[in-house]
């Protein structure tokens, strides 16, 4: 009897680990992460764009709505140390370790009702989380560091080095507009995610390189096989700001921030039941694409999304 116990309490604190290490969930193309590649500034953080302030700044109006996680990282953390500390207790208990010395204690009805809402309430909280990007910021898919200045930190390129990167690429195409190429790069924005919806890269294809079609076609593998579908819904791109501009190695590369937002929620295939997110709390994002092209006037093309 007492080891039937000690199996149903270790069964439950398996539950609160699975729930807490969960965050395989499906969100918009490229699955709100870092990937792709950016010739040699694929590991640097990129510039963000000058039309907005700065995070540290002051903010005279109101800020526009912006879903948090539930509970905020005290409660997260609050209740995961209830959740570690009834489970160890209840353990101990069982195991004869109690006040009541040998035999005492044991798991009761109500114990088994707490885990089990112990186990749910994480489980809502870490299915809130998954909105968030599921990587650090800069950081890719291979892993790398990012690249380090004399000074140790990331290098990070400013106002000149865009203005002198726009100029070289003015120098081989100059008919190149960064208006233009603002509504180009919106255009393959809204293709890309409408195939990533599709769960079919092949009107987008031409618009990827060949690593980031690789990368996508992998996560849409993934979706298939289980059953299930991204939907994006009411996408509403606030702005397109070009932030970075270069050439190398006989190619050109712009990277662009894109402020949007959408309903971007989950169904299973069989009864379109939301799986993931949902349909009526939108989620708001910035990220970087970057797009490359052989020098001169050339189609462009995405070759990575970095988060903001």
């Amino acid at each position: 009897m007492k080891v039937m116990k000690v199996l149903i309490i270790f069964a439950a604190f398996l539950m609160v680990t699975a729930a807490s290490l969960e965050t395989d969930a499906f969100a918009r193309a490229g699955r709100g992460r870092s990937i792709g590649s950016s010739g040699s500034r694929s590991y640097s953080r990129p510039a963000t764009p000058y039309s907005r302030p700065a995070p540290s700044q002051t903010q005279t109006a109101p800020a526009p709505y912006q879903p948090q996680p539930a509970g905020g990282g005290f409660f997260r953390n609050m209740a995961g140390g209830i959740a570690g500390g009834m489970l160890g207790g209840m353990l101990f208990r069982s195991l004869g370790f109690g006040a009541g010395g040998a035999g005492g204690g044991g798991i009761g009805l109500f114990d088994i009702i707490l885990i089990a809402g112990i186990c749910y309430m994480i489980y809502r909280m870490v299915k809130r989380r998954r909105q968030e990007p599921l990587s650090a910021p800069g950081a890719y898919d291979q892993g790398y560091a990012p690249p380090q200045s004399d000074f140790g930190q990331p290098s990070q390129p400013g106002p000149a080095d865009l203005a002198s990167g726009l100029a070289c690429i003015r120098q081989m195409d100059p008919g190149f507009a960064e208006n233009r190429f603002t509504d180009n790069a919106m255009d393959i924005f809204f293709k890309v995610q409408s195939a990533w919806m599709n769960r079919d890269l092949a009107p987008a294809a031409s618009l990827l390189t060949d690593e980031m079609r690789g990368i996508f076609q992998n996560d849409i593998d993934k979706m298939l096989a289980g059953k299930q579908i991204n939907r994006l819904e009411n996408i509403a791109v606030r702005s397109v700001d070009i932030t970075e501009a270069w050439q190398e190695q006989g190619q050109d590369y712009i990277t662009a921030g894109i402020y949007a937002n959408l309903l971007d929620y989950t169904t299973d295939d069989a009864g379109g039941a939301v799986v993931e997110g949902s349909k009526t709390e939108p989620v708001k994002f910035e990220e970087f694409w970057t797009f490359t092209r052989p020098v001169g006037n050339n189609a462009w093309r995405l070759s990575a999304i970095n988060q903001a």
